[in-house]
This record gives C-alpha cells, sequence and structure tokens, in this order.
C-alpha cells in the first residue's frame, strides 16, 4: 500500500491511498489537484474518507464524486449533506480490502472522527506533528480526550495529519523548551526538509510522544493553558 500527499491550498495535505491501481483519498478540499492525479497516474478512485466538516477538507468533495461516482464516501454525521456512508465512534468498514476503524475525535469540530488503516491514522485536524487542531468548539475537554486515545496507540502507528504545520509548532515547543534537545533536533530536520520543499508528513505517534507538548499534558486545565498559548503565538 502506497499513501501519497496531493498538496492544496497553502498547507494542505489530502492524503491519497493506494493499493495497486485503485484509490481511497482523504478529505479531498479542493477537486482538480485530486482529479489530475488520478488522470495523471490512471488510477480508480474507490472511496473518499472525510474526518470533518470545514471547507478545505470536503470542498472538493461533490465535483470529484461527480467525476467518479462509483466511489463510496464515508465521513460523520456532520458531513451528511456530502457522504452516503455516516460512520461513528466504533464503527469498522473496509477499504482496499483493509478493514478501517473509526474514532471519535471531537473539539476541533463536535463530531470529528479519524480513520485507523492498519498501523495508519487519519487524523484530519485533531493531531498534527508537534501540534493538535484550534477547538473553535469550545470543548477542550474533547479534544483533550481525544489525544489522550491517540497516545494510547501503538508507538509504531504512522499519523497523518490535514496540515503541514509541524515546523511552526515546533517553534513554539522550542520557545517554551528552548533547553529540550529533542525539540530542538527535530526543529532542525524539519527545516532542512521544508527549505527543500518537502513534506515533514507523516509522523508516528511515538515520535509525538517525544515531541508534542500536547500530547504530553497531564492535566485538562495543563493542555487548556499549552492551546492558549499556541493560539496567541
Amino acid at each position: 500500500m502506497i499513501i501519497h500527499p496531493i498538496k492544496a491550498f497553502s498547507d494542505n495535505y489530502i492524503w491519497c491511498i493506494q493499493k495497486e491501481t485503485e484509490v481511497v483519498v482523504v478529505d479531498p478540499g479542493q477537486a482538480g489537484v485530486v482529479l489530475d492525479y488520478l488522470e495523471e497516474k490512471q488510477l480508480r478512485l474507490t472511496a473518499i474518507l472525510l474526518t470533518h466538516m470545514h471547507e478545505d477538507h470536503i470542498g472538493g468533495v461533490r465535483e470529484i464524486v461527480a467525476s467518479h461516482p462509483e466511489s463510496v464516501v464515508y465521513g460523520p454525521e456532520e458531513t451528511k449533506n456530502f457522504v452516503n456512508r455516516i460512520v461513528k465512534e466504533g464503527d469498522t468498514f473496509h477499504v482496499l480490502g483493509q478493514p478501517v476503524q473509526v474514532y471519535a475525535s471531537g473539539g476541533h469540530t463536535h463530531g470529528h472522527i479519524s480513520f485507523l488503516m492498519g498501523q495508519h491514522l487519519f487524523c484530519g485536524d485533531t493531531l498534527f506533528s508537534a501540534g493538535c487542531g484550534r477547538v473553535f468548539t469550545g470543548d477542550y475537554e474533547a479534544q483533550f480526550e481525544s489525544l489522550q486515545t491517540f497516545k494510547r496507540l501503538d508507538d509504531a502507528i504512522h499519523v497523518y495529519p490535514g496540515h503541514e504545520y509541524t515546523e511552526t509548532n515546533l517553534r513554539f515547543a522550542s520557545n517554551i523548551y528552548p533547553e529540550n534537545e529533542k525539540i530542538y533536533n527535530s526543529l532542525k530536520e524539519v527545516q532542512e526538509l521544508r527549505a527543500k520543499g518537502l513534506p515533514t508528513l507523516p509522523t508516528t505517534i511515538g515520535k509525538e510522544k517525544a515531541i508534542n507538548l500536547f500530547l504530553q499534558a497531564e492535566t485538562l486545565e495543563d493542555f487548556i493553558e499549552l492551546r492558549n498559548a499556541r493560539d496567541q503565538f
């Protein structure tokens, strides 16, 4: 299985999961870049996975489905106008012959979900490398609990967030803990990748435990303080 990032807007990634000539795409905020990629590579779209309702994650769905009407669109209740299969916490379904587990991961939006496909976690805007999503709902407890759920996953699981925010997140972490060697080294590596125009993702649960201050927060109060500080950074 090959997982390829398709760049969209200024910093979005639309993840393309490929097995032989069939593909699934995650959170297609733009249609053109996806349709061009499918045509160029001569791939058949079988499904779309949606994590939440924000326009930069669902904006391309209708145009893509119009070109690939055989594809099945999975997503949470809040995306009901774009999907034909509503899924929720605890559900399991299959794409590309692989089981996909659904996790509730609210906070960024109330109905946000994430998808675990084998050793690959597609988490939308809940977890970023060295960061997490803004809590637009005001439900900090939901966001904190979502991160605690991810923290309990196997360290080897690869994580595929929806945005390229790693460098800014690490600069924030370094500003708080300037003597932290793991954060410093990660920031240096990320800056080298970005200078070459390369993605910093995917990351892993194990790596995030070492560099992600939001995963390291032990209490809800600590998490809220940290999130507020990041919002002002």
